[in-house]
């Protein structure tokens, strides 16, 4: 079975049951759908992306294109091959700006050399805004690692940060006041370095892994 992922674009007309109809042609194929989004809806026209493992690619794309509701079928790089793994860094404005300086030429690094790596920035405030966030990142998808930055955090932020942490995100904070630093997989001070890191955490091609670490505080 291949388990290359394709992206497939379809500009269908807008209705009631186009999904089921979509979905139907593609599950007859034996293909696997790991990713759908629904990019534009309006009473007329719907476009709808999938990323797709499939067996036989090209009679699947036939049998979707000759559907009634189908207007054009597109094949596409999946997000993987362009956007790669994404670093989600969020929390006070300054510290956020700080942390992403690290974490994009890092980033910069590793990409030029055949990474796919995007770093992703919003600057919040509040516990309950914040600790929403957190628990919204392991919903997102491509997401490797969140890096949280700001002064003072705790409270229902660090049960997110458990919850997250238990679904397999890795979760970077700064060395800050609150009960956040204690939940994290690691704890950096310099906020630069929280981003260079959170990179190096996630690239394949850098030989760093945070569960060898002898010390999770720097």
């Amino acid at each position: 079975m291949p388990t290359e992922k394709t992206g497939v674009l379809i500009h269908a007309i807008a209705g009631l049951g186009i999904l089921h109809s979509l979905t139907g042609i593609i599950a007859k194929h034996l293909g696997d759908i790991v990713s759908i989004a629904i990019l534009d809806q309006n009473d007329t026209d719907s476009q709808i992306y999938f990323e797709i493992v499939s067996p036989g690619l090209e009679p699947m794309l036939a049998d979707l294109a000759g559907l009634p509701v189908v207007k054009n079928v597109e094949v596409v790089k999946s997000l993987d091959k362009i956007y790669g793994k994404r670093i989600i860094i969020m929390g006070g404005g300054a510290q956020v700006g700080q942390v992403a300086i690290g974490a994009v030429s890092e980033a910069d690094r590793h990409n030029i050399r055949g990474e796919h790596i995007s770093v992703d920035t919003i600057p919040l405030v509040g516990e309950q805004t914040l600790a929403d966030a957190v628990r919204a990142v392991a919903r997102l998808p491509r997401a490797k690692a969140l890096v949280l930055a700001g002064a003072l955090m705790g409270g229902d932020i660090e049960k997110a940060v458990r919850e997250v942490r238990q679904k397999g995100l890795l979760v970077i904070s700064l060395n800050m006041a609150g009960s956040v630093p204690d939940a994290a997989d690691l704890v950096v001070s310099d906020p630069v370095q929280a981003g260079v890191m959170a990179v190096m955490a996630v690239a394949d091609t850098a030989r760093f892994t945070v569960e060898r670490l002898k010390r999770r505080v720097f």
